[in-house]
């Protein structure tokens, strides 16, 4: 087929390495339009960097609900062209870009609306709330650039061409460091130049990727961006992407409480040390999601073309890559946590909560990097049920356990402890399930291609 790349044979540890590289730079590239803009608007004071860090929960829930599109693609079309299927993989494609757009347009809307009463879910003071307002209604109106991006990254990453995001998504990242400074401080707008800068970079990327498939590429033969929704392609999608797209969504409604608890709890500072410790935390995550992804793509691939020996290989091979990076995360935030967290908010009582943070979050950097590497086997077999079972009902153990740590006590830093003891819970129990399935699932679809 045309535009790809057959990841079915030839060395596993560079296929794997060259497919990750690319898609962990491109997640690398999107976090930091986030704490670019943090560390610009870090500058204004730890009251702007709150008013941000509101909106960031949302602006992370948007990202979770594209993921819906992004999975959908990289593992219905990875599955179609290991299965030799061009007419799938071109009709799959054009089911995700259009099912994005659909989404982003209807969630959009939504936030533009209901701006307000979601903000003052926070209890912040009434001129943060303002400002948070003005910020998320900017946001929302850039989220089908987003999402449709999403999609188009997952074709690519399918099609084991992830290079082609990470150049664009760069293209974007460049604008956006540009522009922060000139629109926050340069033309005076505050918060709202960093909304207008990022807004200004998502369309970008997204004209970019527009040129790259209609006048440079012929990805998959060529394939139209919309069509009308049949019922056979539209129900695998959706049984993809969604539960990936609804763990990470409940999971950033935990947040949203748990954002609530620690305003309550520390006030401002206490919302600001929350939501930018996950941004920076977003270190290890981003990084673990690169390989996780390019291992989903990988093994969609070898799972219908039958070749089970370099799923596993593909698997072994991971779980060292990200150890030795979760290990090393895991040291940076124990013992490097004030330091770390003075780069994006200099303020001094800031940078200290934000030190106790990342201490105690540091601890399950090793086992958050297990449990999206886990997910990427899970995605790559079709079975993104149990990731998502896992990552729900853990996730949501957050809520009464973040509520006992406050009562024993503990203040704001039991909502870190219950944040660190889930995730140090899902990376095992992910774990421990695919090792029970593993001989099992594996040998039915060996014997199914023999």
């Amino acid at each position: 087929m045309q535009g790809i790349k057959n990841l079915t044979q030839g060395p596993i540890n560079r296929q794997l390495f060259n497919l990750a590289m690319p898609i962990m730079a491109t997640s690398f590239i999107q976090m930091a339009y986030s704490l670019t803009d943090m560390a610009w608007v870090g500058r204004l004071g730890s009251e702007a960097v709150a008013a941000i860090g509101s909106v960031g929960i949302l602006t992370w829930m948007s990202g979770s609900i594209s993921l819906l599109n992004k999975v959908g693609s990289e593992v219905s079309v990875g599955q179609s062209i290991g299965a030799q299927s061009q007419e799938d993989a071109r009709n799959f494609a054009s089911h995700n870009i259009t099912i994005a757009l659909i989404i982003s347009l209807c969630w959009g809307t939504l936030l533009f609306v209901f701006a307000e009463p979601i903000i003052r879910i926070y209890e912040l003071e009434e001129h943060i709330t303002a400002n948070a307002v003005q910020y998320l209604r900017i946001v929302s109106t850039g989220l089908p650039f987003v999402f449709l991006s999403a999609a188009f990254t997952g074709i690519y990453n399918a099609a084991g061409r992830s290079k082609v995001p990470f150049f664009i998504s760069g293209t974007g990242l460049i604008l956006n460091i540009i522009l922060d400074p000139l629109f926050i401080f340069g033309f005076g707008l505050g918060t709202n130049g960093a909304a207008y800068a990022t807004w200004i970079a998502e369309a970008s990327v997204f004209l970019i990727f527009i040129y790259q498939l209609r006048h440079r590429d012929a990805l998959l033969g060529g394939f139209p961006f919309f069509t009308r929704l049949k019922k056979k392609y539209t129900r695998r999608i959706l049984k993809l992407g969604l539960p990936v797209a609804t763990l990470n969504t409940l999971f950033a409604f935990v947040n949203m409480f748990l954002c609530r608890t620690a305003s309550e709890q520390g006030g401002h500072i206490g919302l600001m040390t929350f939501t930018t410790g996950g941004q920076i935390e977003a270190i290890t995550w981003n990084t673990s999601q690169g390989f996780s992804t390019a291992l989903s793509a990988f093994i969609a691939q070898n799972y219908a073309a039958g070749r089970i020996e370099r799923v596993l290989r593909a698997w072994h091979t991971t779980l060292w890559m990200t150890g030795i990076f979760g290990t090393f995360c895991t040291l940076l935030f124990v013992f490097f946590g004030n330091e770390v967290f003075s780069i994006f908010v200099p303020e001094q009582a800031a940078y200290e909560a934000g030190g106790v943070f990342l201490r105690i979050d540091g601890y399950s950097q090793l086992f958050m990097m297990l449990e999206i590497t886990m997910q990427g086997v899970f995605y790559g077999i079709g079975r993104t049920i149990p990731p998502a079972v896992i990552s729900i009902v853990c996730n949501y153990m957050r809520i009464p356990l973040a509520i006992l740590f406050v009562r024993m006590g503990m203040g704001v830093e039991g909502i870190w402890w219950a944040v660190c003891v889930t995730t140090v819970a899902k990376g095992l129990i992910l774990l421990s399930w695919f090792v029970i399935i593993k001989k099992k699932c594996l040998n039915i679809r060996s014997v199914a291609k023999g």
